[in-house]
């Protein structure tokens, strides 16, 4: 049996809407970093950038579980001696870009080099609920239904 390779004309790639509303910012990132590889298809071939077209919508009101809005850090560096700047979590959500905690994460979850660049520019992240692709018609894909724990939803003691 010869290993099948998929060829860039054989390769299929939809339009896919998330809306990360109340979601799990971990669990979010690696079923988009899953769709954006293309994975979850038959005819995934790991040198090809086979992968869909991920939308993720309503980014601003993504969760972090536990400490994680004042313990997170995020690191950057200016370019200058001594020049490394750090920002928690917490101080991106309330910021003006709060859809980065999400593109941040998918893109540590894809593989480094011209193939993960690629993969990540069929990445779309909209903090709000409006986005200018309705005329791809994506396809809604619910990621809090596929597991319960996708949503942080707090229990009571009873």
């Amino acid at each position: 049996m010869k290993t099948y390779s998929a060829k860039p004309s054989e390769i299929e790639k939809k339009w896919v809407v998330i809306d990360a509303d109340g979601l799990v910012v971990g669990r979010l990132a690696s079923l988009v970093a899953l769709r954006l590889r293309g994975k979850h298809k038959p005819s995934f071939t790991p040198h090809m950038d086979c992968g869909d077209n991920v939308i993720v919508i309503n980014a601003a009101k993504v969760l972090l579980t536990g400490d994680k809005l004042k313990k997170k850090v995020y690191y950057h560096h200016t370019g200058y001696i001594g020049g490394i700047k750090e920002r928690t979590a917490g101080m991106i959500m309330r910021g003006k870009n709060p859809e980065r905690i999400v593109e941040k994460a998918v893109e540590r979850m894809l593989p480094r080099g011209p193939l993960g660049r690629r993969q990540l520019s069929n990445l779309r992240v909209y903090p709000g609920a409006e986005h200018p692709h309705a005329a791809q018609q994506p396809e809604p894909l619910d990621i809090g239904a596929l597991n319960p724990k996708n949503h942080n939803y707090r229990r009571t003691a009873a």
